[in-house]
């Protein structure tokens, strides 16, 4: 009998290491639109995108909250989970 060797190895990093997707989005804010960029935690892009779906009033009155109090990095507005 054959010996079977274990030949489908896969090698992934820490989860520690991983770092979460950043979702990019447009406020707008009047005639004007406002890049916001959210960081995530999630390890995939789908996840992300689905809970920026879920919260996103909650993101956009955050968002235009920072963009009254003037906290615009390079133009963009950073925010993160809730």
């Amino acid at each position: 009998m054959a010996k079977s060797t274990a030949t489908d190895v896969r090698i992934a990093k820490d989860d520690a290491q991983r770092e979460g997707q950043t979702i990019a989005f447009a406020l707008a804010i009047g005639s004007a639109r406002q890049m916001c960029h959210l960081e995530t935690c999630f390890f995939t892009r789908n996840q992300a995108l689905a809970y920026l779906q879920r919260n996103r009033t909650t993101f956009e009155q955050i968002a235009r909250e920072r963009f009254a109090r003037g906290e615009v990095t390079d133009g963009v507005i950073h925010l993160r989970m809730v």
